[in-house]
This record gives C-alpha cells, sequence and structure tokens, in this order.
C-alpha cells in the first residue's frame, strides 16, 4: 500500500471531513483515483475514436448539396 501526499485547498479539505466525517477516507480517495483513471482513460479513447473519424473523412469524396437534399428528401418518403 501506498502513501500519497496531496495539497488541497482548506476549504476543500474541510468539506471533505464534514462530508466523510464516519468513513474510511483512504477508502474514498482510492475510489475517487480509480474513478479519475477510468475517466481519463475513457477520454483518451474517446478522443482516438475521434481522431480515427476524422482521418476517414478526409479520404471520403466530397459529397453536393444537391445530392444530400436528394437522400433526405429518399429518406423521408
Amino acid at each position: 500500500m501506498a502513501t500519497v501526499n496531496f495539497s488541497v485547498p482548506d476549504d476543500v479539505k474541510a468539506a471533505f471531513d464534514r462530508t466523510f466525517a464516519r468513513t474510511n477516507k483512504s477508502a474514498v480517495i482510492a475510489r475517487l483515483m480509480r474513478q479519475a483513471v477510468e475517466e481519463e482513460a475513457l477520454a483518451r479513447r474517446r478522443r482516438s475514436a475521434a481522431r480515427a473519424l476524422l482521418r476517414l473523412r478526409a479520404d471520403l469524396p466530397a459529397t453536393s448539396d444537391k445530392a444530400i437534399r436528394a437522400a433526405r428528401r429518399t429518406g423521408r418518403a
């Protein structure tokens, strides 16, 4: 088990201490850290997917406004 020291604003620490007064604060921090790691991993996967889609889109031929309007009309019928 590792020990980690963080500096946080006094008001954040006070609110945290009040909110989690009767809980294992180390467990709360560990859960929040895991959550942050998962959220960052998801954000990275989303950015990677967006870049891949943009690369694919760059290779597609341009479609005219006329063709887009025709496709919309066909899809509504």
